[in-house]
């Protein structure tokens, strides 16, 4: 089998959230989908070792930002590579908390769902949870991010707790090299000189040699010293 082929399926990039009480956490996550529209059900897919999960099912309800295209590539690392169990990823992001106490992310996010967790469905190292439409809001005109953007465009990386991630994007893969690329050994960034890292004022054409020593990986932070050659 050819794994590689689950990479035309289509996704999108959200911040799912929820709460315990009054602590709070969000993450990244691609698999989300309606369900039905009368009355309006979505779906989303939560590894189980994640502490938003935990959240959902202590509160059976879970918010959904729908991020935009130009969102950093360092904010999808907060959500998406940083864990709520060592750090407030809520701390320095624009947020609602909605009269259920369950949190929305609103920074870089074009519209936000909140609903009401109905079924859910034991999916091996994941749950898919099915929810109920409570509340929703548009906060922005704009191009939802997708799965294919950041991957392509951005040149991010999938975390090894997604529900999409595939073991063949890790080191190994033969890939073709027109200048060296450095890869982060923490979350598997690729830095490819040809695209820079505009977000992070590295233009395109910049040698992984000639960024200065100040500049950490968009995704997760990690300094300089946390890159290896791509083979």
């Amino acid at each position: 089998m050819d794994p590689n082929v689950l990479h035309n399926l289509s996704y999108g990039m959200f911040i799912v959230s929820s709460n315990m009480a009054e602590r709070l956490n969000g993450q990244i996550v691609n698999t989300v989908f309606q369900v039905t529209s009368e009355p309006v059900t979505i779906g989303i897919s939560v590894n189980k070792k994640n502490l938003t999960h935990e959240y959902i099912e202590s509160s059976g309800r879970f918010g959904l930002s729908i991020l935009e295209e130009k969102t950093p590539l360092s904010f999808i690392g907060k959500f998406g590579f940083k864990s709520g169990r060592t750090e407030d990823k809520f701390k320095g992001t624009g947020f609602l908390k909605l009269s259920s106490g369950c949190p929305v992310v609103t920074d870089n996010t074009l519209a936000f769902i909140e609903a009401k967790v109905m079924k859910k469905l034991d999916c091996f190292t994941h749950t898919l949870f099915v929810g109920e439409m409570t509340d929703s809001k548009m906060l922005k005109t704009g191009t939802p991010l997708t799965y294919a953007y950041y991957h392509e465009v951005k040149k991010g990386t999938t975390p090894a707790n997604a529900p999409t991630f595939i073991k063949e994007e890790m080191p190994g893969a033969k890939r073709e090299v027109l200048m060296q690329k450095y890869r982060c050994v923490v979350c598997n960034y690729i830095y490819d000189p040809a695209v820079g890292d505009p977000d992070g004022g590295i233009k395109p054409g910049t040698p992984f040699e000639n960024i200065p020593d100040s500049w950490v990986c968009p995704i997760c932070g990690a300094d300089k010293s946390q890159f290896g050659k791509e083979p």
